[in-house]
């Protein structure tokens, strides 16, 4: 009982937490130029690492990093789950106190968790949470580089979606947008599966018989995709919800992303199926050519039999 009081207090109602308001002048990383210099800078900094490793290294020559991938694998399933508790504690919390104020406007907790109220301003517990999110998303940057190293390998989707992903991570603060706290949940839910199998990958362990990362991806789209229409809809019938234009935003963001994952899906799904339709017609072929040779060593036996 005291563990769980601590953890609830240390992860929703530190005066840190509570306390916490987005600004210029409080929080790392909140100016508009910060976020655009971070983010050319990292695109720079990955496409100069590969045409340098094109330039100086063969293209089947391999980079080894050792334990680093697994150690960034085993931090972020950490991290992301720390941040999945805390902002469900805290969502809780926000809930608790602000529930006589909901009763005047008909709001239910649901109702919050996709719409704030207009008006909400970027601070509290859960805004705090959504900070710390925000800075995480730096962290997953590092794989890119990894890719780049070890398998020699950059795509314009690639950089295209880990710098949207921040960008909509600022915009969440910035505009105090709604529908982010479900969307916290389940990409933090989300990223302690993905990385935990990658860090157990990583160690040598089995791995899945079927595409885990890709398939745990479309599931995320999905639930993304009915809280999209859900916010839709509390917006129009609802009286309104916070952060509507940075919502929009964010939307045809997201359909884009989502355009190019589903046609990686496809062209990953119609190559497995080309590969597992000729590897099943080269064993068609090997049992047809050891019947075949069969079929002329048992005819020489008997041509012999005969002979003798």
């Amino acid at each position: 009982m005291m563990m769980i009081t601590n953890i609830r207090y240390w992860l929703s109602e530190h005066p840190t937490i509570v306390n916490f308001r987005w600004s210029p002048t409080q929080s790392w990383g909140s100016t508009w130029s910060f976020l655009v210099t971070a983010i050319c800078a990292y695109i720079a900094a990955a496409t100069v690492l590969h045409l340098l490793l094109s330039l100086f290294l063969r293209r089947s020559r391999r980079v080894p990093l050792g334990p680093i991938p697994a150690v960034h694998s085993l931090a972020i399933t950490l991290i992301s789950a720390v941040i999945f508790v805390g902002i469900c504690l805290s969502a809780a919390a926000e809930i608790r106190d602000t529930r006589w104020f909901w009763r005047r406007t008909k709001t239910t907790p649901f109702q919050w968790l996709l719409c704030f109220p207009i008006g909400t301003r970027p601070s509290g517990r859960v805004f705090f949470w959504s900070y710390v999110f925000y800075l995480s998303r730096f962290l997953h940057l590092l794989r890119t580089f990894f890719g780049v190293l070890r398998h020699r390998k950059l795509t314009f989707f690639h950089l295209f979606n880990q710098s949207i992903l921040i960008f909509t991570s600022f915009l969440w603060l910035e505009f105090t947008q709604s529908f982010q706290v479900l969307a916290i949940l389940l990409t933090t839910l989300l990223y302690s599966v993905v990385y935990g199998y990658r860090f157990w990958t990583a160690i040598g362990l089995p791995s899945a018989c079927f595409p885990f990362v890709v398939n745990c991806q479309v599931v995320l789209l999905g639930c993304n995709l009915v809280c999209h229409v859900g916010v839709l809809l509390f917006h129009f019938f609802k009286g309104g919800c916070n952060g509507i234009g940075a919502w929009l935003f964010n939307s045809v963001l997201n359909s884009v992303i989502l355009l190019l994952f589903l046609n990686f899906y496809v062209k990953m799904h119609l190559t497995n199926k080309k590969k597992r339709k000729a590897a099943q017609n080269q064993s068609c072929s090997t049992h047809l050519c050891s019947i075949s040779a069969g079929d002329i060593t048992n005819e020489s036996i008997n041509v012999k039999n005969k002979d003798i």
